[in-house]
Parts: structure tokens; C-alpha cells; sequence
């Protein structure tokens, strides 16, 4: 994979992606000496919370500046001033303002802000990244009477990069359930990653949580690890009602992924996201944006 394409819903353009350690996941992924690191310790918890903790030092400061000029990130949206920040990570799990993610008003949204893959049914799903790759929904959900349910349902996957805004949020309104956790090893979820090994999805430690949904049934809303993120912080309050748009937690350093899955039949996802999706071609757009529609019928 020499670059990552997107299609950017602002601005309607196919844009590349300007990728955060990118000559590290290549090395690691693609080199024979990398691939023996990354199965030794890069991808073990351990290697994360290490990196993690070093995030959390207060000599990490320096970088913030650096990192938001490179990145050319607007710091007008975050909530607090940019030298608050006492450390990279707590820079990095930032909140923004509320104005700066507004909530759509369309039946569901994108949980958070990146680059996001839709299907209509799971199980005609293949070549997310690469050609000849399927979807395996029973190791992801590792519930075989669960992903029964869903295993023809719509499904949306987004990927949040280092530059990303990292908390995430309810794509729905509804009951939420406690969230349950299944241990793995921590894979890069980059492209580089994922081209190479989908599977890297359901190996990887991830959460599961149940929103039980007033016209939409129960939609699953899980988060998925990766390498160099420290934690899956969680901060909604289980066996409550949550409001579409609602923060639901946040990662510590590092890109991830969250994968949202609804029932068979009971949502349009957006247009745009299908069309994309059926190129293998992301679609970046921010939390709050239509995700798509309940199904009429």
C-alpha cells in the first residue's frame, strides 16, 4: 500500500492521508525483521501501556504545539487553551467544545470523528481493505448466539488516526447496557495493518456494548484496540438512557477503530458511505454527522 486514500465529505474531494508513524506500521508490517518486533512485544498490552505511560510524562508537553501545526489542527474547537494540556496524552483525549461537533438530526450518526467504512450486510461483505478478505462477525462479537442475530445486519467501521479527535460517542438514543470486555493482543488497525491481515480486527482487545434502541432494536457498539492506545477509557453510566450524540469514552494515545452493527433490515445507511464502501474507499467525515436513516419500511 504505497498511500491511504480517502473521500473527505466536506470537502468532496479524494484526499491522501498524512499517516502518523507511518514508516514504523510499514517497517513493522512489512519487514521481515518488523514482523518478528511486532509479534514478540509490539503487539502485546504491555508495549501499549509502556508507550502510554511515556505519553502521560510532563516533558511530553513540548509536543503538542509541534503536533497541532504539523497536523494542522484548529485548536479554536478544543475546550480548553492549548498550554492547559499537562501532558501529550491529556492533550490527546481532549474534549471540544459542543458547538464544534454539532448533532444531526437524521435517525444515526458517526460515533467519532474518521474514516468510516458502511455495508448493508455483513455477510456479502469482502475486500475492505484488500480483495479476497472477509468479515468474520462470530470471532468479533465472540457470542455465537449474538452474531447470529446480527450476521446479516448493516455494519459501520470507524477508524480514528493519532490526528484524530479520540473521544466517541452514541451513534443512537436509547437504554445502554454495561460494557464487556474481550481481552487480545493490540495490532495496528492503520490500512498498512489491515491489508495485510483483516482478522487483526477480532484478534485485537475490544469492547462490546448494547444500546437498546426505541425503534431501531438493540445496535451494538464496540471499540477496538490498537497498538500504542493505553486504555479504553469508558465514562457513560450503564442501565441508563443516552441521548444520541452523547459521549460514551475515550482512547488514550494512539489510532483505533469503533464498529457500530445494527440489526437486519432496520436502518439506510448513507449514500455516500455505501458507495465509497463498495470502492474500498473510506469516507471522512465527524462525529455527529449523518450516519444514515431508520428504514421505513
Amino acid at each position: 500500500m504505497s498511500q491511504i486514500s480517502y473521500y473527505n465529505r466536506s470537502t468532496q474531494q479524494i484526499e491522501v492521508e498524512q499517516v502518523y508513524g507511518e514508516g514504523f506500521l510499514k517497517w513493522a508490517y512489512g519487514n521481515p525483521l518488523g514482523k518478528i518486533a511486532l509479534h514478540s512485544f509490539v503487539k502485546r498490552p504491555a508495549f501499549s501501556a509502556w508507550y502510554g505511560r511515556r505519553m502521560n510524562q510532563a516533558k511530553t508537553q513540548a509536543k503538542i504545539a509541534p503536533f497541532i501545526e504539523e497536523y494542522k489542527l484548529d485548536a479554536s474547537e478544543f475546550e480548553h487553551p492549548v498550554e492547559s494540556y499537562r501532558s501529550f496524552n491529556e492533550f490527546f483525549y481532549r474534549t471540544l467544545k459542543s458547538e464544534a461537533r454539532p448533532i444531526n438530526k437524521s435517525s444515526l450518526v458517526f460515533p467519532a470523528d474518521g474514516r468510516h467504512l458502511g455495508f448493508k450486510d455483513i455477510s456479502k461483505v469482502e475486500g475492505f481493505f484488500v480483495k479476497g478478505q472477509t468479515f468474520d462477525i462470530h470471532q468479533l462479537i465472540d457470542n455465537k448466539e449474538l452474531s447470529e442475530k446480527y450476521s446479516r445486519g448493516s455494519l459501520v467501521l470507524s477508524r480514528l488516526c493519532p490526528v484524530d479527535y479520540h473521544r466517541f460517542h452514541f451513534p443512537v438514543a436509547g437504554a445502554v447496557s454495561e460494557t464487556k470486555v474481550i481481552n487480545g493482543p493490540l495490532f495496528s488497525v492503520s490500512p498498512i495493518a489491515l491489508s495485510r491481515q483483516l482478522s487483526y480486527l477480532w484478534q485485537n482487545k475490544r469492547t462490546i456494548t448494547e444500546v437498546d434502541t426505541p425503534d431501531m432494536g438493540k445496535v451494538l457498539v464496540l471499540e477496538i484496540g490498537a497498538t500504542c492506545v493505553g486504555s479504553i477509557n469508558q465514562s457513560y453510566q450503564a442501565a441508563t438512557n443516552v441521548s444520541k450524540g452523547d459521549e460514551k469514552g475515550y482512547f488514550a494515545f494512539g489510532g483505533s477503530s469503533t464498529i457500530t452493527i445494527f440489526e437486519p433490515g432496520v436502518v439506510n445507511l448513507s449514500e455516500d458511505l455505501l458507495n465509497n464502501s463498495s470502492k474500498q474507499i473510506e469516507t471522512y467525515a465527524l462525529m455527529g454527522d449523518s450516519m444514515g436513516e431508520i428504514n421505513p419500511s
